[in-house]
């Protein structure tokens, strides 16, 4: 059974840093696309990055732009580094994988319909 679990979500103070990880479970991110996507109450569950594979180039959301960025740890863990933050990154951080089976540099998608397995979430506090 494949499945994708983030951790490292707390509260943290503005201007602070915080260290997500996604871990999959069943399989190997090699020919998967990892996205980072998050929700904030009372709002839609919105794209921040995905990390790119077979190729892909990465895509960022504007408002992380300069400020987050993924990388690979080992084949089953993607950490997503966030600094500063700010309160309006506030929200529950998911982790969605999709396989790839081409090689393409354009840039990953950020749609979430894109994606075929998801974390539970973790919960990102900004605030002091």
């Amino acid at each position: 059974q494949l499945q994708l679990a983030e951790s490292g979500g707390g509260l943290v103070q503005p201007g602070g840093l915080l260290r997500l990880s996604c871990t999959a479970s069943g399989f190997t991110l090699d020919e998967y696309v990892i996205g980072w996507f998050r929700q904030a109450p009372g709002k839609e569950r919105e794209g921040v990055l995905c990390l790119g594979a077979t190729g892909r180039s990465p895509n960022f959301a504007d408002s992380v732009k300069g400020r987050f960025a993924a990388s690979r740890t080992n084949a089953e863990t993607v950490s997503l580094q966030m600094n500063p933050l700010t309160p309006e990154d506030t929200a529950t951080y998911y982790c969605a994988v999709y396989r790839v089976f081409y090689f393409t540099e354009e840039k990953c998608a950020l749609t979430q319909l894109a994606y075929d397995y998801w974390g539970q979430g973790t919960q990102v506090t900004v605030s002091s």
